[in-house]
């Protein structure tokens, strides 16, 4: 395979999983009635779309002139999703309930962790500095995610677990 041909592939499985994680947290926003979380989950359907639209620019960089466009900028995220909780507190008070919400943050995490491996695998097989640097900054960017789900499934697990009585004995 040609070196454009497998940049080109791998851009494109960058855009699926991007398109993916965008459709899931966008349903996933219009889903939960906690207002912290659909605040959350919007932005970060948002960010995803973000991500689409620029490595789609990129891969139509690559089609068309043989290499990256470095000249567009990749647009880096405006808050710390550490400072801006997932859920409310108010989840909580509801938490035997929250099945759904928790299962948005195990597939959440799921998500990124596949997006954040696979940019760094794209990063370790690029040959310049710059493509380096943009698969590293997307796979730190999907860490942030991650961490940020991570954080928020801590925070709610043991006591989902036992208010759901699924903790043993």
């Amino acid at each position: 395979m040609s070196k454009d041909k497998e940049i080109l592939v791998g851009l494109k499985a960058a855009m699926e999983a991007e398109l993916t994680g965008f459709n899931f947290y966008k349903m996933a926003a219009d889903n939960v009635t906690d207002a912290g979380a659909k605040k959350a989950l919007s932005q970060m359907a948002q960010e995803e779309m973000g991500h689409f639209k620029y490595l789609q620019h990129q891969y139509k960089a690559v089609l068309e002139n043989g290499d990256y466009d470095f000249a567009k900028a990749f647009i880096k995220k405006g808050e710390d999703e550490k400072e801006n909780p997932i859920f409310s507190s108010a989840i909580k008070e509801r938490i035997k309930d929250s099945h759904y919400e928790v299962s948005v943050l195990t597939i959440g995490m799921k998500l990124e962790l596949e997006a954040m491996i696979f940019y760094r695998s794209c990063a370790e097989k690029a040959d310049a500095k710059e493509a380096k640097q943009f698969y590293n900054e997307l796979a730190d960017w999907e860490q942030q995610h991650y961490k940020a789900f991570e954080s928020a499934l801590n925070s709610l697990k043991e006591e989902y677990w036992t208010a759901n009585n699924y903790m043993p004995m």
